[in-house]
Formats: C-alpha cells, structure tokens, sequence
C-alpha cells in the first residue's frame, strides 16, 4: 500500500476515525492491527518475518535486564539472528552471485542454484529499528518493554516502518508507553500534519515521478545520449531522489503527527550542504546518527587517531552502501562517500583558519556536483552501467550518441527529446523552484513548511495548501492508467 495510492487515501482516514473514538486502552491495539493490516497488504508472508524479529528482540529486552550476567551472550544473540534474516533474505543471491563470479574467474566451475526468495519491504528499516532497541536496552539508555504489544507497534509503527524515519526507543517507544495520555483532538498539531502530508505527496507525484521519466529515459539507455543530456539526468537523479525519500518522510512524520506522535526529521536541506560531512548531517539522518551511534563510536569514533578515524568513517560508509542494497554498485556508492569524506577531513586540518570563508556558495555547488557523480552508482543498474554512463559523459557521446542525438533532433528539440515535452518540462522546473522556495525557508529560517504556513494569516494558509492540492489532482502523475510509482526506498 503506497503513500500515493487510492488504498491509503481510504485507509488512514478510517484509522484515524476509529482511533479517535475508541476507549483509550484500546489504542494500542488498534494501531498495531492497522499497522500489520498496512504491511500485510504487500504480502501476509512479510508478517512472519517482522513478527519474529519482533518477539526475538523483545525477549532478548526482557533478558538482557533480567539476567546482567548474560547480558553480553543475550545481546550478541539477538543481534546474530535478526542480522542473520537480514542476511539470507537480502543478501543470500548477492553472497551466491560474488561467489559464482570468483569462482568462474578461477575457472574452478559455477553456482547454478540461487534463493528464491522476495525481499520483505522495508526489512532493512525496522531491523535496525529493532536492533537498536535491544543496544539500547543493553547500554542502559532505556529500559525494557515488558508490554509485547506496545513494543510489537513501536517496531510495526505503519507511518514508517516501511521506509523510515529509523526511529529510537527513547523518542518512539516512549511515546507509545504514553499513549492513552496523548489529546487526540488539537486542530494546530492535525492542521500541521495534514500539511507537511500534501507537500509530501506534492514532492513526490509532482516531482519525483515526474523527473523519474526523464530519469529513466536516459539512463536506460545512455549509450545513445551525449554529455548534456547525461549530465541533466544525473541531476535530475539527485532532485528525483531527494523529493521520492524526502517526501516518504514528511508523509510519514504528518501522518504520525495527526495521530499525536513526533517522529524525528529525517532531512533537512540536504542540497544547501556545504561539504560532504554537511550532507550527511542533513540527509536520511535517522540512518546516518543509527550508524554514528552503533557503529562508528563503537569502532572507536575519532578517538584514536587520524589514520583510525579515517578507516572507521571508510568502514561505516561501505556498510552504509551495502545496507542500501545488494549490488557492488551501492557498495562503491558507500565508498565514494567515505573517502570523500576523509578527503575533506585532510582537506580541513590542512587549511588555515578562515580561509574558507566566503567560499560557501561555491562549495554548496562542489558538493552538489559531487554527490551527483555518486549517485550515478546508485541509480545505475550494474557498477559496469555506471562506469559506462560515465565514460559516456567524458567522451561526450561519440560515435552511436552522436547519430542518435540527430535522430533525437528530428523528433524534439534539445531537452523537449528527453522523455518530457515543453508542458511537462515547465510543470518540472515550477515545481523544482518552489522546493527550493521551501527549502531556503527551512534554511534560512530553521522552520518547516508547516510551521511557515501556520504564522501566515489564516487565508495565506489555506489559499497555500488549496494551491498545493489543486497541482497535485491537476499535475500530479497518476490516473486510470498509471501505476502509482513505488517509493525508491521501498526496496531497502
């Protein structure tokens, strides 16, 4: 069940409808069955999968306080088996494939057999989810849940189980141990969700799916494109991502927010960035501070050295591209991130303090242009297509590019051949300059969309959220013969 779908627009308003009539004792409950109703409905398989890594790290919780002793074998355990499952469902034909690669190199023969098996939605979310609940348990930073079911619906949560925010035990599952106390009714916390909800969905049927076109366009095929049109897909990547994810966020935070739960921001203004450190600190940070706080302060963070802080950082981004997916295309995505990373921490201990200064618009767009290129191992379908798209940018699309870009000319002129004509081509770039337009708010002002909206007067408010509304049913990407288009991150 997508964010984007006609299923969602039915079933969360007859989850809230319930939720905000039924006694309070029973909120719990009802949000729990939503929660797996919403998950069952890709497959009713996934919830054995959830289900068990639910009760695994639940009694390991309830063990690790119970029994100090053990407490290390106890935490090892849960930590093994629900990585273990992690493992096998999204990593066993990755494991085979590298494997039969080796061996066929070696000419030592070949694996014909591989896993069937689908990749649960979202496993690599609620995983981690779970997992740093039971770090946490173990660090005496939260205590156990004794409650299976409000620990079930911390873990099952359907705003974001699926694609994040990667929520914390001290934020989330401390919420749901106050649940009954939560005031249903108030018109400024619906009011806000209901807005950060339509500019969610605004990013994504308006933007994302629409910059996917072009995106899809050229990057299946770029071997028939030259460097302008490359370079203009691979921009339109970086914006097609951020809207997809950035905007499963917001839907995710809003929809929570009606309901009376904070989730925490999962982006902010990641393409303001001044340096790559800076991006990260802005973008999917409920991941980036999960692999701060349970990996790399635990390898040793930076208190050991710089050539140690180097590795640990190349070693948390490798792990980071793996856990995007199972391809070595995302493993060197994850790698180019570290070393750029490390290459600006050099860069910084070298400088002279404040020679930088003045230079930040600059170095907004160096960093912009640099995790562009790293995201054309991520949108590639093999590290050989990346290598191959960028060659092509290069070389600036000799040969079979060239023919084909005259072909291209004879049926659209110049951008207008790339998947888009001039209509949608203005709806895209409109749309782009209003998210910047709300991005530099958010920058600027350290306020979201919502909270900008909400100071207005009150018919600037509602005359915003009417536009909004109107550009989705009028330009948003859907219809009797579209497929509502799957979040990217649905697929980790």
């Amino acid at each position: 069940m997508q964010f984007n779908s006609l299923e969602f627009m039915a079933f969360f308003p007859v989850v809230i409808a319930v939720y905000f009539v039924i006694p309070r004792k029973c909120r719990s409950i009802w949000l729990l069955f939503a929660s797996y109703w919403f998950y069952m409905s890709w497959s009713p398989k996934y919830a054995l999968l959830i289900g068990f890594s639910t009760v695994v790290t639940y009694l390991c919780g309830i063990g690790i306080e119970a029994y100090r002793d053990s407490r290390k074998m106890i935490l090892a355990a849960g930590l093994v088996v629900n990585l273990l499952i992690l493992g096998l469902f999204k990593y066993g034909n990755f494991a085979l494939g590298t494997l039969d690669y080796i061996l066929r190199a070696l000419r030592l023969g070949e694996i014909e057999r591989r896993f069937n098996l689908l990749l649960p939605v979202g496993i690599s979310f609620y995983t981690f989810q779970a997992l740093g609940y039971v770090i946490d348990v173990y660090r005496g930073e939260t205590r156990a849940e004794k409650n299976l079911i409000r620990y079930a619906l911390f873990v099952s949560f359907f705003p974001q189980l699926v694609a994040g925010p990667i929520e914390r035990s001290k934020n989330l599952l401390r919420q749901m141990r106050e649940i009954e106390d939560i005031r249903l009714w108030n018109a400024e916390r619906v009011t806000s969700g209901a807005i950060l909800m339509i500019w969610g969905l605004f990013m994504k049927m308006v933007i994302a799916d629409r910059a996917a076109i072009l995106v899809d366009t050229v990057f299946d095929n770029y071997q028939m494109y030259g460097r302008p049109a490359l370079l203009i897909a691979a921009a339109a990547f970086s914006f097609q991502i951020y809207c997809d994810f950035g905007s499963y966020s917001l839907v995710a935070i809003g929809a929570a927010k009606i309901m009376g739960f904070s989730l925490m921001e999962n982006f902010n203004t990641p393409y303001f960035a001044a340096g790559i450190r800076d991006f990260w600190s802005r973008w999917h940070i409920s991941l980036s501070t999960w692999f701060r706080d349970y990996l790399y302060i635990p390898l040793g963070g930076n208190r050991k050295g710089e050539r140690r802080k180097a590795l640990n950082l190349m070693i948390v981004f490798l792990v980071s591209g793996l856990w995007h997916g199972a391809d070595w295309s995302f493993v060197l995505w994850g790698g180019i991130h570290g070393a750029m990373q490390v290459a600006e921490d050099v860069r910084n201990r070298k400088m002279r303090p404040g020679s930088g200064t003045g230079l930040r618009i600059p170095q907004r767009f160096l960093t912009f242009a640099l995790v562009t290129f790293a995201w054309i191992f991520f949108r590639a379908d093999s590290v050989k297509d990346a290598f191959g798209f960028i060659r092509q940018i290069i070389s600036g699309g000799a040969g079979i590019a060239a023919a084909a870009e005259q072909t291209a000319r004879t049926a659209g002129t110049g951008i207008f051949a790339l998947g888009l004509d001039r209509v949608e081509w203005i709806i895209l770039l409109v749309s782009l300059a209003m998210l910047f337009a709300v991005d530099l708010i958010r920058y600027r002002r350290k306020q979201t969309i919502d909270a900008f909206l909400m100071e207005r007067k009150r018919w600037v408010e509602w005359a915003a959220v009417i536009v909004l509304i109107e550009m989705l049913f009028i330009f948003g990407e859907y219809g009797p013969a579209f497929d509502a288009q799957q979040f990217i991150y649905f697929q980790f």
